[in-house]
């Protein structure tokens, strides 16, 4: 592919245009993991300063379009997993997307939940609640951290069960509570240091965070919180004008 010109005085900045190419050279040219042209390279292709170059390649990993790799250069990042904003368990949006899931239980403990939990499972102050920890992957690859809580007195012995299955197909089959709708808050924030670590990602990363209370008929049986790594998961929705 010819190498295109920056336009010296274009109507955007030359940093500006050699972000678009970039842009383009990543979704449309190269795969994931393919290795960008060097700094050196792309200056000479395209007629600009490294200081130029720099700033391109800066922008174009804050997009979660490359990443750097100290000692060895730029490289295509990996494509982000679009979710449909639905229902469903994390098994079955993984294989809606044409991924394997795949668990690590982190921890499972009986243990006093905090308010927010009591709160969201309508249980009394005293009630002792199941707290499940565990790390969710996409063909191997880690991209979530889920902290949940489920009511130790609705669904005793839960701590028997197969946790790296579904917990929804579980709370159905075991216990008798198929989980019909769920109320879901989603935000942004900071990956903490031990989420940064599980998840493969620096600290202070962006992750997306889910607040989820589950529900079977009137009842809830699931209050969890996940972190999602930004640059490896999209949710997507159809809006219609009402």
């Amino acid at each position: 592919m010819a190498a295109q010109q920056i336009a010296a005085k274009g109507v955007l900045p030359k940093h500006a245009q050699l972000h678009a190419i970039l842009v383009d050279m990543c979704t449309n040219v190269l795969s994931p993991g393919d290795a960008l042209p060097s700094e050196r390279q792309l200056c000479l292709d395209h007629g600009v300063s490294r200081v130029t170059v720099r700033e391109a390649i800066g922008q174009l990993v804050t997009d979660g379009l490359a990443v750097r790799v100290h000692g060895r250069g730029t490289f295509v990042a990996e494509r982000a997993h679009r979710s449909e904003l639905r229902l469903a368990s994390f098994h079955e949006d993984m294989r809606r997307l044409g991924l394997a899931p795949g668990t690590v239980v982190l921890s499972i403990d009986q243990d006093t939940p905090p308010a927010a939990s009591v709160t969201a499972l309508r249980m009394s102050g005293k009630q002792q609640a199941w707290h499940v920890r565990r790390l969710r992957l996409a063909d191997g690859t880690p991209i979530c951290v889920e902290d949940a809580w489920y009511s130790a007195t609705l669904l005793p012995e839960l701590d028997s069960v197969d946790f790296t299955a579904s917990v929804y197909d579980t709370l159905a089959t075991r216990f008798g509570y198929h989980v019909d709708h769920a109320e879901q808050t989603v935000s942004a924030a900071l990956a903490s240091p031990e989420t940064a670590a599980l998840l493969g990602i620096r600290k202070g990363a962006p992750v997306m965070a889910f607040d989820r209370i589950a529900y079977s008929g009137e009842r809830p049986v699931e209050h969890a919180y996940s972190w999602f790594r930004a640059d490896r998961y999209q949710l997507h929705m159809s809006l219609n004008e009402q």
